[in-house]
């Protein structure tokens, strides 16, 4: 049977599976846009954009811009398709960046690593400044129910704006992650119990306001059963990253797929991130550099994040992203998700979307068939 669309205001995608935004420079205009040709959701990830204009480091917030903006055009010269932005609420840079998007017709964009409160002002003065209609979708990424109802109380009251749709993010995502370190293993903050959680906290606004709030189950998906198994706990779509890294037209270095392919179990580790959140990457010499102690603070170039401490922290996580996107991880790290180790080939962005229809219609055929089995024994 044929996924149900995923539909976000007046966007529907055929194809109910959103691809998950990942800085720094692993999804941009090309993944992004082969993701909407197959009928998903494409995103380009915001953090360090600009990582090649030639002014990044001493005019980082029109590098930024610039680049946010070359990346929409282009991706939207690709494909017709739903093309999203995913802009982390720790940018420095994070109102300019929510404009340009606005301004450029995106689609969606998704907003998360803090609660983005202020997110739909910057959509309401476009649309007074410029006496246009601004369609942009505004798609918060929250760890919780308590969070997502926070949130859209605060929406209504200062903006009479509900969420378009929630992303819903468990403790197995790739990056850095909404929780604490002792909450990560904890079953009690497991996906499977915070997506019908947020669920259920967002039906009295829906029915408030009488119109849908779809809510999308993020972190940990790898499969088309995966996808089954949220879809019966109420979510209306998955966003996935991870399977997305190792297709062909993933925006990485060749060299940073590989280290998906030659990831082990025990390889996936949980680091302190300098911008004061724990994050799931793969185990490397330089993150057994930085544990040794053996690096040393660095003056700040980017100031890309509000909540870096560049006088504490050892190192320049956005100089180590930049360098594993190219490649060169002997001087950064990959980021990843839980089921990393589980990733054995490079395949394209077709090829991944339709195993994981086959692998959801079989999931739905072993149901059916596990039903009728208990109805015929007890027939019998």
């Amino acid at each position: 049977m044929p996924f149900l669309p995923l539909k976000i205001g007046d966007l529907t995608a055929k194809f109910p599976v959103i691809q998950g935004g990942m800085g720094v420079g692993i999804s941009m205009s090309r993944l992004a846009s082969a993701v909407a040709e197959r009928g998903g959701i494409g995103v380009i990830a915001g953090a360090m954009i600009g990582m090649k204009e030639p002014d990044v480091a001493t005019n980082p917030v029109d590098a930024n811009v610039r680049a946010l903006r070359e990346e929409i055009l282009k991706a939207k010269k690709m494909t017709d398709g739903i093309i999203g932005v995913n802009i982390m609420v720790a940018l420095t840079t994070f109102s300019q960046m929510v404009r340009t998007a606005i301004e450029n017709r995106t689609d969606i964009i998704f907003s998360g690593a803090g609660l983005p409160t202020d997110m739909p002002r910057h959509l309401l003065e476009l649309c007074e400044d410029k006496k246009e209609e601004f369609k942009t979708k505004l798609v918060p990424i929250v760890s919780s129910a308590r969070a997502a109802t926070i949130l859209v109380k605060k929406w209504l009251s200062r903006f009479d704006y509900l969420p378009d749709a929630f992303v819903v993010e468990g403790p197995r995502a790739g990056g850095h992650l909404g929780f604490k370190l002792t909450e990560i293993q904890n079953p009690a903050f497991a996906l499977e119990k915070l997506l019908p959680e947020v669920v259920e906290a967002v039906k009295p606004f829906e029915d408030q306001k009488g119109r849908a709030v779809p809510v999308i189950a993020a972190g940990g998906v790898y499969t088309g059963a995966d996808i089954k198994q949220f879809f019966d706990l109420g979510a209306a779509g998955v966003q996935m990253g991870t399977r997305f890294v190792a297709t062909y037209e993933c925006d990485a270095d060749a060299r940073f797929k590989q280290s998906y392919l030659t990831a082990r179990e025990e390889d996936v580790t949980i680091i302190s991130s300098p911008v004061g959140m724990p994050g799931r990457a793969l185990y490397n010499q330089f993150i057994e550099s930085v544990r040794d102690g053996l690096k040393k603070p660095f003056k700040c170039i980017f100031h890309c994040v509000g909540t870096c401490q560049q006088e504490k922290t050892p190192y320049c996580i956005a100089q180590a992203l930049i360098n594993a996107m190219k490649g060169n991880l002997e001087r950064g790290f990959a980021f990843c998700g839980a089921n990393v180790f589980r990733v054995n080939e490079i395949i394209s962005v077709r090829e991944l979307m339709d195993s994981l229809q086959r692998e959801f219609d079989e999931a739905v055929a072993s149901l059916s068939h596990g039903m009728q089995s208990v109805l015929q024994s007890v027939k019998n």
